[in-house]
């Protein structure tokens, strides 16, 4: 026979254990709900934050300079457009790279710098999660469509230093149309798959990206849950992008470089140069401030602003200097405009000395 007062404790013990154990499913219940609905709630935020341009004193006179630099970068790239489309002499497999470029740097700079302004010197930091997808992919589909364009153009060089007689033969009109045809359709499937896969992520972190636009690395590093695939595919795009073809071109003008040691004349082999110097030039300007950067960021502790600012200079300077070196450093281009404009002026003089002579 049990004690009454042990049996009354072992029942109090009980009790005690299933209001314990009441408590316990109570509080995961109520912390399994808090998690369904922190889930529902930032799996797709409805908006992000842009945070870059942070406490930069004096910034909007930066944000003046860049809208000078897009309305000058939409005016030369439709000068340039609108030269190679009204001169028929320019109708070459050539000079279609270059319109390529002209109209991928148009585009690309437009994608990018109104919204910039819009965001940062209206201060509409704030942008839709289905927006911030779409300004990223055509950042990037644009940048990789100025870096691919660029080897097209050293490929065309290429042919003609390297087989000047077969130059006609290789480079013809559909051969350059299939080449830029299939960049546009293998990067464009490229970027759309590296943008699309940010769509599986859960963002239950921080919704401030930490650039001066929705970029691919700050965007999917907030999400909460395994961005793997989004880190192998940010590093295959960086490869796609911008390492493959730096490598293409610096093979193509090594061989160039070889083929021109072998012409006797120094003259001949300076003219052959000359041909080089606009894609060096653009070469130059997209490729270098790019690989500082990278490198000045491996290297050393680069403040967040002063990569930024360099970031966004990188995107827009290029696009600006385009179409001035083709302008003034190509001499196609300047002897066909100069060719259009006597023509035109000669064709107005005519007619004005023609109604004349029917007046009289």
């Amino acid at each position: 026979m049990f004690h009454p007062l042990l049996l009354l404790l072992l029942l109090l013990l009980l009790f005690s254990s299933f209001l314990h154990l009441g408590k316990q499913i109570s509080i995961m219940s109520s912390e399994e709900k808090a998690a369904t609905i922190f889930n529902a709630t930032f799996v797709r935020p409805a908006k992000f934050y842009i945070s870059g341009f942070s406490n930069i004193p004096n910034v909007k006179y930066f944000f003046v300079f860049l809208c000078f630099v897009y309305v000058m970068t939409v005016l030369g790239n439709v000068f340039l457009l609108s030269v190679i489309y009204l001169v028929k002499t320019l109708h070459t497999p050539k000079f279609m790279i270059v319109s390529n470029l002209a109209l991928t740097d148009l585009c690309g700079s437009t994608s990018l710098i109104p919204k910039l302004l819009d965001t940062f010197l209206v201060e509409n930091r704030y942008i839709i999660y289905e927006a911030c997808l779409s300004y990223m992919f055509f950042v990037l589909f644009f940048t990789s469509m100025q870096s691919w364009t660029l080897v097209t153009m050293a490929y065309d060089r290429f042919i003609a230093i390297c087989f000047p007689l077969r130059y006609h033969s290789i480079v013809t009109k559909p051969a350059i149309t299939v080449m830029l045809l299939f960049t546009w359709a293998f990067l464009l499937s490229l970027v759309a798959f590296t943008v699309a896969i940010i769509d599986r992520l859960s963002f239950c972190r921080s919704l401030v990206i930490k650039s001066f636009f929705c970029d691919h690395g700050p965007t999917y590093r907030l999400a909460c849950n395994d961005t793997s695939l989004n880190n192998i595919m940010a590093y295959v795009a960086f490869i796609v992008i911008l390492c493959i073809p730096l490598i293409i071109i610096a093979i193509t003008y090594i061989c160039i470089a070889i083929a021109l040691s072998k012409i006797a004349s120094g003259e001949e082999r300076f003219k052959a140069l000359k041909t080089c110097t606009s894609h060096l030039i653009l070469v130059a300007v997209f490729f270098l401030p790019v690989v500082g950067t990278n490198i000045a960021a491996v290297v050393s502790d680069i403040h967040p602003n002063t990569r930024i600012i360099n970031s966004s200079l990188t995107h827009t300077i290029p696009a600006l200097v385009n179409p001035i070196v083709y302008s003034l450093k190509t001499g196609e281009v300047l002897n066909s405009i100069r060719k259009h404009f006597n023509r035109n002026r000669l064709s107005n003089t005519t007619s004005s000395s023609h109604n004349k002579t029917v007046s009289h």
